[in-house]
């Protein structure tokens, strides 16, 4: 399986920019993958004042036109997360669409960032987002869920074999990315396939560095501080024999742990 990471500049309230600039490179990468996956709230940035105005709805003309892409162009899109309002809530949603260009998975963001108040901004989901793509059992998580080791452990014992992570990560805290995604890969013998954005918030940069870590902690791709498209495979025989080499699954004592 051939992944496509898009490390946008994303422009905080450019919406349309950020959305034409986000098809662009969705084109480009089309023809050289099986999967391509996005950053986090792409289409607005951290401009979360807006989030209400430029929330989308699952059956809105552009959703449509993202899985019009996905179905014509025969690639599957994890399309990072956008503001998406689920009946009178507004979500920080990943959306995951296939080759058929149907939504095989919707995943609200679980662990929502306190210290920026995005609780004032999104509703927190309640639900893990484990689906199948192209047959390999996967899982979604947002950005700051990276700092919850429960939920991707959550995500294997569901059976997937690679966790895709679209984020808006800052590179003030940039050593933070890369140790917790190699974590996450090693605990739980799995790719991890982070997309994180570049550019700046309020004179803050973001990170960029995306990255597609294998399931003994090696680094297969890695982007550098600015945009462009990052490609990566992955070769499933992998988590299988890290899982044989090293049983932590059937070692565990779910018996004892504090719930």
């Amino acid at each position: 399986m051939k992944i496509a990471m898009l490390q946008m500049n994303v422009v905080a309230g450019d919406i349309a920019g950020n959305k034409d600039k986000g098809l662009t490179l969705i084109s480009q990468a089309a023809v050289n993958a099986d999967v391509i996956v996005l950053p986090e709230i792409w289409t607005i940035g951290y401009a979360l004042k807006n989030v209400a105005q430029a929330a989308e709805t699952i059956d809105g003309p552009f959703i449509c036109r993202l899985t019009a892409i996905a179905r014509n162009s025969g690639v599957n899109i994890v399309a990072g997360s956008i503001p998406l309002r689920i009946n009178d809530h507004i979500y920080n949603s990943a959306l995951v669409i296939d080759r058929q260009g149907t939504i095989v998975a919707s995943y609200e963001k679980v662990h929502l960032f306190s210290m920026y108040g995005e609780e004032r901004f999104f509703a927190p989901g309640a639900k893990l987002g484990s689906f199948s793509l192209d047959g390999v059992n996967a899982g979604i998580s947002i950005c700051y869920d990276l700092r919850f080791p429960e939920l991707f452990r959550s995500l294997a014992l569901n059976g997937a074999q690679i966790v895709f992570v679209p984020a808006e990560w800052p590179a003030a805290r940039g050593g933070h990315w890369r140790t917790l995604v190699q974590a996450r890969a090693i605990e739980n013998h799995m790719y991890i396939c982070a997309v994180n954005c570049v550019g700046e918030h309020r004179g803050s940069p973001f990170y960029g560095h995306s990255l597609l870590v294998g399931p003994e902690g090696e680094i297969l791709a890695e982007g550098g501080d600015q945009e462009g498209i990052i490609f990566g495979k992955i070769n499933l025989e992998k988590v299988t024999e890290s899982r044989l080499a090293m049983p932590t699954f059937t070692d565990r004592r779910p018996d004892i742990y504090v719930r």
